[in-house]
C-alpha cells in the first residue's frame, strides 16, 4: 500500500440532529447527520416522517399528482 495516496484517517465526532454524539473512524475530523440509531424509526419503534427538503413536493409538482 503506497502511504503518500492513502487519505487521513481520523478518529471523527459524530453529530446528530437529535443530539446524540458518537465517535468513529472516518476521512473526515467531524461529521454531521439528520438521522442516527438513538432516533431512527427501525430502532426506535415510533414512526418518523422525513422529507428531507421537500423531495415529495417537488416530485409532485413536477409530475403534476396531487
Amino acid at each position: 500500500m503506497k502511504e503518500s495516496i492513502q487519505p487521513k484517517y481520523y478518529r471523527a465526532s459524530v453529530t446528530c440532529a437529535c443530539g446524540e454524539a458518537f465517535e468513529t473512524g472516518s476521512t473526515k475530523e467531524s461529521l454531521k447527520v439528520e438521522i442516527c440509531s438513538r432516533c431512527h424509526p427501525f430502532f426506535t419503534g415510533k414512526q418518523k416522517f422525513v422529507d428531507s427538503g421537500g423531495r415529495v413536493d417537488r416530485f409532485k409538482r413536477k409530475y403534476g399528482r396531487s
